[in-house]
């Protein structure tokens, strides 16, 4: 199967089979960021994409727009970005890299059908890359392995291959090789399109075999070319060829290696997405899983984002679409409450801007402007009493008490402290006995990003105290009488989350181990289904 060529024509696709809505994941400082404005730039959808490393000119990336996220030069929060190539529509989900904000990753990967994985030549498979790698293969996500940084010095090509197939347990297979590495990088083999390039993208041969091009004059006089092919030739001995079927069932990743900085193997990972990523794909549902093609509209909000315009106080809903064609304007009904909804201004995104969403279809991400009806997790249908699974919230592994600096803000702390929780940038919870908000997160950093965006969006200065809990469990139990009992004796340590679920606080795991001992038809979890 050739990578330059669409499926099937765009034309004759109905329209939710022309959306491709992937993420890109990876480890912090692979080049995820620098990737995707690439992708956006070679797809004509930004004219020039903007340099991540080189802040000092002070241009924003299109896809982090945050303000912590510029001064930082790390993505935060995942940003959506819809843009037109080739007939198709791809829906980007830029997902923040850095570990401390994994559960708003997590999150993101229920919304897409397909993953670019971007690993760093020189660094190879990284502690975040395989703990988001787990995430995709739980939901059996088809992962495009993009092996970056090949203008820099790295490991050889063929020690990728067999670190990611030993780490993964994931069969690879090699599509877009490097001629050379660091200061020797001479271009890059596309074998599938069989078309050899320079690091310019112009293309310097084409070929019917890739054993033919150790034959050829020019390459056999070229000592880093040749031992490039010979290594290819390793590669493709030792490694399966590309089976899209294969690909399709989340078991083996076709690798791509390039430069996001620049731009080499950029375009053939755009036309690898549109050719072999899948289209929209059924979404896992209780009482069963919703097809794409079923007529009736149905969605789930994966994310919610509050003032990304800090003039208007705004709270946008981001909606990944699963079934049916959406038209702006539609009553929809929010399972979880029950209650019909007008979507009246719904939005398309681009990164920061928008542009209102007139029709929309399976596999499509519509953000819905709205004021506290919509929270994470949440279906929306034209009535039909379906809810879509898997949108956990994770126990925190970092637990502290907000200080109010301000007591004449308490109010405004409520509203902020409520907003963010929505978003998913920190677990709140209320003791039962006081008035304390306690903050669980899964990392210092989401700390540092709850401290900053209350002072600046909800101008209430904050700081936060330790407190002698350090675990934090939801609990359950089919014997309410036991269950009450339980919060009755343990008052202390009781707390209750956003939605009014009760949450034990232990002092340490031997007190959350004592308590489980002594309470047996209690359950702790670690994680709990969204609302």
């Amino acid at each position: 199967m050739n990578a330059l060529t669409a499926t099937a024509p765009a034309e004759k696709l109905l329209p939710y089979q022309s959306r491709r809505t992937f993420a890109i994941i990876s480890h912090p400082d692979a080049g995820k960021t620098t990737l995707t404005e690439k992708l956006l730039a070679s797809s004509g959808a930004i004219q020039q994409a903007g340099q991540v490393r080189h802040r000092a000119n002070q241009r924003a990336t299109r896809s982090d727009w945050m303000e912590i996220e510029r001064q930082r030069g790390i993505s935060i929060t995942s940003s959506v970005m819809t843009f037109e190539h080739l007939g198709l529509t791809f829906n980007l989900l830029d997902t923040p890299g850095h570990s401390d904000f994994s559960e708003d990753t997590y999150r993101t990967l229920t919304a897409v059908d397909a993953a670019i994985m971007v690993i760093d030549v020189a660094k190879g498979i990284e502690a975040q890359t395989l703990k988001l790698f787990e995430v995709c293969r739980l939901r059996d996500i088809p992962i495009i392995t993009f092996a970056n940084k090949v203008d820099r010095e790295g490991k050889d090509p063929v020690e990728i291959l067999d670190e990611i197939a030993s780490t993964l347990a994931l069969d690879v297979s090699p599509v877009v090789w490097p001629l050379g590495g660091g200061v020797d990088f001479k271009g890059i083999v596309d074998i599938t399109a069989g078309v050899v390039k320079r690091p310019n993208g112009e293309v310097w041969k084409t070929f019917t075999n890739v054993e033919d091009l150790a034959r050829d004059n020019e390459f056999a006089m070229d000592p880093v070319i040749m031992a490039s092919l010979e290594n290819l030739e390793l590669a493709r001995a030792g490694f399966p060829a590309f089976d899209h079927e294969i690909y399709l069932a989340g078991h083996l990743t076709p690798v791509i290696f390039g430069s996001a900085l620049k731009s080499v193997s950029v375009p053939e990972m755009l036309a690898a997405l549109g050719a072999w990523a899948p289209e929209p794909r059924p979404q896992p549902a209780e009482p069963k899983p919703i097809e794409p093609n079923d007529p009736k509209v149905s969605g789930f909000v994966f994310k919610v984002q509050a003032n990304m315009d800090a003039n208007h106080r705004d709270r946008i809903a981001f909606v990944r679409l699963s079934s049916g064609t959406f038209k702006r304007g539609m009553r929809l009904k929010n399972v979880r409450t029950g209650k019909d909804m007008a979507v009246s201004n719904p939005m398309f995104f681009f990164g920061h801007d928008r542009e209102l969403a007139e029709e929309a279809v399976a596999g499509d991400i519509v953000g819905i402007p709205n004021h506290g009806a919509l929270s994470v997790g949440d279906t929306l249908t034209e009535g039909a009493s379906i809810k879509v699974t898997g949108i956990p919230n994770f126990a925190p592994e970092i637990i502290r008490r907000v200080r109010l600096t301000d007591p004449m803000k308490a109010k405004q702390l409520a509203k902020a402290l409520s907003d963010l929780a929505e978003e998913g940038v920190a677990q709140i919870f209320r003791r039962m006995v006081g008035a304390d908000y306690i903050v669980g997160v899964v990392g210092q950093l989401q700390l540092e990003v709850l401290q900053s965006r209350i002072n600046s969006e909800y101008n209430v200065p904050i700081s936060f105290e330790s407190i002698n809990f350090e675990l934090a469990r939801w609990i359950v139990s089919e014997d309410k009488a036991e269950l009450a009992r339980f919060i009755s004796t343990n008052k202390l340590e009781m707390a209750e989350d956003k939605y009014g679920d009760p949450v034990y606080l232990a002092q340490s795991t031997w007190w959350l181990g004592r308590a489980e001992r002594d309470y047996p038809k209690v359950q702790f979890l670690t994680t709990k289904e969204r609302h």
